[in-house]
């Protein structure tokens, strides 16, 4: 297992999740941080980007599927993430954390989030 990573962190997407009908039709902003594990020696010894994760194009690829079709959990939102990340095929590992800092919750709060991690 790599002990190298590659951190994304605070991608801010407005999206439609949510179990009320209010946050399907209004949405809301969701916080999203990823860390992928993998070997960057390669690349780190080549200088070559074709031995790593494109970090710009990964927090394009995160942010399209956090922002597409809605769901109720945010559970399954950090699921779909992971496995848009295990998708690079370097990675081996990955911890993605879904923020839902507006969540309805009746009481005063700072945020709420998930996280999850898988391997390959």
């Amino acid at each position: 297992m790599a002990k190298d990573r590659i951190t994304l962190t605070g991608l801010r997407v407005h999206a439609n999740h949510g179990v009320f009908d209010f946050e399907r039709e209004q949405g809301q902003l969701f916080i999203i941080d990823v860390t992928a594990w993998l070997d960057l020696s390669p690349a780190a010894l080549s200088d070559d980007l074709a031995q790593t994760v494109h970090y710009g194009e990964l927090a394009e690829e995160v942010v399209a599927a956090v922002a597409s079709e809605p769901v109720d959990l945010i559970e399954t939102v950090a699921e779909r993430v992971a496995l848009v990340v295990l998708a690079h095929k370097p990675v081996d590992r990955v911890e993605v954390t879904v923020h839902k800092p507006e969540a309805p919750i009746s009481v005063p709060f700072a945020d709420v989030a998930v996280t999850i991690e898988r391997t390959r």
